[in-house]
Order: C-alpha cells, then structure tokens, then sequence
C-alpha cells in the first residue's frame, strides 16, 4: 500500500497523509495535473470520480462528482490556490452541488500536496487544514482517512505503463478489507470488445466456461439499470459436477467503461455486488472486478472454492477464443 503514515492533528487541526511510490517526481505530479488520470484514482474503490470541470490555473477550479456502486452521488470543487510545478500544489477543497457549488453545512478544507524525490520515487505529503475541531471530527467521522488510504491504493496502476503493472501476471485477488475484494486481468484486446464480450450472450457462452469441461447452458444479459439477468453452466461428457447458476439485477451500466450488478447463486439468498470496470491503453484493456461481500465469513468461504483459478481459466479463453480472432 502507497500510504505510510496518516496523522491527525487535534490542536494543529490538520490531517497529515504521507504516501510513497515507485515512480519519478514528474510522473507523479502528472497523474495529479490530468483531470482523465485523476478519474482513475481519486474516490475510493466503488466511487470513481468524474471531473466535469478544469481549470489548473493559481484561481481556477475544477469539479468532481464520485458515483457510488448504487447510483449515489457526491461532489466535491478544487479551487486552485497555489501551483509550484512538479514540487506543490494547494486547493480550497469543498463539498459541493452537481454545479459545483460548495455546499452549506459541510466543511471546507485547505489541501496542500508536496511531492519530493527519494531514492525509491517519489514521496507524497498531503495536509488538510480545517476551520475548526468539528470539521475535522466530522470528516473523519465520514470515513476520510480510510478513503484516502483505498484511493491512494489505486495509484501505482496509474503510473506504470499498464502492461507493466499487469501484463503475464495472470488474474490477481486483492483483499482490500473484510467486505471488499479487488480482482484484475489485463487482456490483449480493445475495451469495447472486451465490454461486448462481457454483454452479448452469444460471445459470452464462448469464454466465460469456467475450467475446461463446462458449458453455459442459459444466458440472459441485463443491458441496462432494472434489468434482471441469469447464467446457468453444466458438465460435459465425463466432467464431475453438479448444474449450477447465477442471477442477478443490473444497477448500473455506462457502456463500455462500467457495469456494477447484484448476484446470487441461483436459489441461494446470499447476494454480493459486483462492479466490473475496463480501462484500455495501447490496445490493451484492464479488467478490474471490486465484489462486495455481505461479511468476512461469505468472503473467505467464495475465495476457498477456487474462484480466482476458474475465472483465470475463463478470461485466458477470452483472449485465445475472442481477442486474438
């Protein structure tokens, strides 16, 4: 994990985050001044930002909306106050309206970003400055510190190249805390392939099999919020095992970039959410699936039936059966 160090600071009333990371000053600073590399980092896993404004000049703004997994939103502003680059930057950070507006009743905070090479990287530290004791309380007690730590998580896959980050590690399972599973495989192929492939029944009962010696007897897509969906697989010839399904409803679908979905094994009453997003860069698309899980128990007892191992087997299918086509 990139954070080292997370302070807060009752009498000083600030909260200090210190992160570190494997990649040059520049590149950094980069993926801060981009608003389309930012989208890709800032909000915890679950609540991608959009930036539907920016301005980075010293007195400019930019705005953002995160949006939940299950159509939540929340909006925040950057007002530019001071930009030394590559080594600083500082924003009046406010919640806002969807204009962009700050809002009454929430507190505002001055952010101060230093970033300073190390023989590793680079260092990031971030201080927040608050008016009073009780804007500092009430985002802490909003869950700030630990969606800086989630966010800040994201990051290193922003600065490498993404072949690098991901190319010929296979399907990688993340434990992110005791609800939240993190799952990636880059593939060889275009996102909008990869989305279809994701959303048509006939491409879909061509990869996702599982290991070798299943079919995919029933295929109904849910293509937009509200619509339900079901997925049935079956042996074939000598392979052992029993007929088994999922279904599910579809809560969100931004074509070709995200799609989060219920799910529950057919005639099973245990239900995860699933949030499925893909990323493309040089003709290689990332997948990365964030599954909620109701408690620890559920979690670890899905991880222990191979999961990982049987959608490694799907996803390599994929590309052998779809991309490479």
């Amino acid at each position: 994990m990139p954070v080292t160090d997370i302070t807060t600071d009752a009498e000083n009333l600030t909260m200090t985050v210190v992160a570190d990371f494997a990649a040059p000053i520049e590149r950094v600073w980069s993926a801060y001044s981009d608003p389309r590399q930012l989208e890709r980092f800032w909000g915890p896993p679950g609540w991608p930002a959009t930036f539907t404004a920016w301005d980075h000049s010293v007195g400019g703004r930019a705005n953002y909306t995160m949006n939940g997994p299950r159509g939540e939103a929340s909006s925040g502003s950057w007002e530019f106050l001071s930009i030394e680059e590559p080594t600083a930057f500082a924003v009046l950070d406010s919640f806002a309206d969807a204009d962009g507006q700050p809002l009454e009743g929430f507190p505002a905070q001055r952010m101060s970003f230093t970033f300073e090479p190390t023989g590793d990287g680079t260092r990031m530290v971030t201080m927040s400055h608050f008016d009073s004791i009780e804007a500092l309380e009430q985002v802490v007690e909003m869950g700030q510190s630990e969606g800086i730590r989630m966010a800040m998580a994201q990051l290193d896959a922003v600065l490498q190249d993404l072949r690098d980050y991901a190319q010929g590690k296979g399907t990688r399972t993340e434990l992110i805390d005791d609800t939240h599973v993190r799952i990636t495989r880059l593939v060889e192929g275009p996102r909008e392939l990869v989305w279809r492939a994701h959303h048509e029944a006939e491409l879909m009962k061509q990869w996702l099999l599982g290991p070798d010696g299943w079919e995919m007897t029933e295929c109904v897509v849910a293509t937009a919020p509200g619509d339900t969906y079901r997925t049935s697989w079956a042996p074939v010839g000598d392979t052992e095992g029993q007929p088994f399904g999922f279904e599910g409803e579809a809560l969100l679908v931004d074509a070709p970039r995200r799609a989060v979905t219920t799910e529950r094994m057919t005639g099973m009453p245990t239900e995860t959410l699933n949030d499925l997003n893909l990323y493309e860069e040089d003709g290689a698309t990332l997948i990365t699936l964030l599954i909620e899980y109701p408690d620890k128990e559920t979690r670890d007892m899905i991880l222990a039936t191979g999961m990982t191992d049987g959608m490694e087997a799907s996803y390599a299918r994929l590309e052998r059966e779809l991309l490479a086509v």
